[in-house]
């Protein structure tokens, strides 16, 4: 078995039915474990999980609310049940609203530190309790939590997101090393994408220069585009194949870190 190889493991995916989520689930499918697509969006997630078993992997979904404690408790009991355990965990799930400081509004702050923050280390802590010793899949694992490239530059009108994606930075670390001193054999890192031309991506685009921030949409991106010493936005499958990585035996030596997967952006 290759490094990067993953058959036998068991994934769950939070915002697994569509962008990035889909495609970090289809990459760790691809390289060969089953997979839950976990999210509050049930006919996508049904349809993207399909989208997998059709291709010959074992794939499932299971709603989840992440800011529910509740709701992870049985996402995680479910996970466990229908693949035969849990190995890997990817806490993808957040959302972005976009504005300016001096018009903050606070429910769309909470609203982003409730999923982005919350939901984040509700995944952490079901995940450690499933796999530690003792826990229902018990044979230790890798939790990956997806951060953003906004969480390490000064971007204008994701004050908000920014904050929260920072906070997951500082869990991501704490959580590696409470599972190291506690014998849970369970890796914790997490991953700072760059801009994507998902839904979510190109959202960011018109709402800056809704803001006045950029000229255009097309100027927002040319911006990002200008800050990459790679020269592009990122893809999916960039992504994607990074969280293969952290979560393959190819990491199995990388834990608490933040991985910059931004062309350079962040450095």
């Amino acid at each position: 078995m290759g490094v990067f190889e993953l058959t036998g493991r068991k994934a769950l995916v939070t915002g697994g039915a569509r962008g990035l989520g889909a495609g970090m689930a289809e990459a760790l499918a691809a390289a060969g474990a089953s997979v839950m697509i976990a999210d509050v969006l049930k006919d996508l997630g049904e349809q993207t999980a399909g989208t997998i078993a059709a291709s010959g992997a074992t794939a499932g979904f299971v709603q989840l609310d992440v800011t529910s404690d509740a709701e992870w408790e049985q996402a995680v009991a479910h996970t466990v049940a229908e693949l035969g355990g849990l190995d890997i965990v990817v806490n993808n799930a957040g959302i972005e609203i976009t504005q300016l400081l001096v018009d903050l509004d606070a429910d769309d702050l909470r609203k982003m530190l409730d999923v982005n923050i919350v939901g984040t280390a509700l995944g952490v802590k079901h995940a450690l309790r499933a796999m530690r010793p003792g826990g229902a899949a018990g044979a230790g694992g890798s939790v990956i939590n997806i951060a953003s490239v906004a969480a390490t530059i000064a971007f204008p009108g994701i004050a908000g997101y920014s904050a929260t994606k920072s906070a997951v930075d500082r869990l991501t670390r704490v959580a590696a090393m409470e599972s190291g001193k506690l014998g849970y054999g369970v890796r914790v890192n997490c991953l700072y994408p760059g801009l994507v031309p998902t839904e979510m991506g190109m959202k960011l685009a018109v709402e800056t220069a809704g803001l006045g921030l950029f000229e255009s949409p097309e100027a927002a991106v040319t911006a990002v585009v200008g800050l990459t010493p790679s020269g592009r936005l990122g893809e999916v499958a960039d992504m994607a194949d990074a969280v293969v990585f952290l979560a393959s035996d190819a990491a199995r030596f990388v834990n608490g870190v933040g991985l910059p997967v931004d062309g350079g952006m962040g450095m």
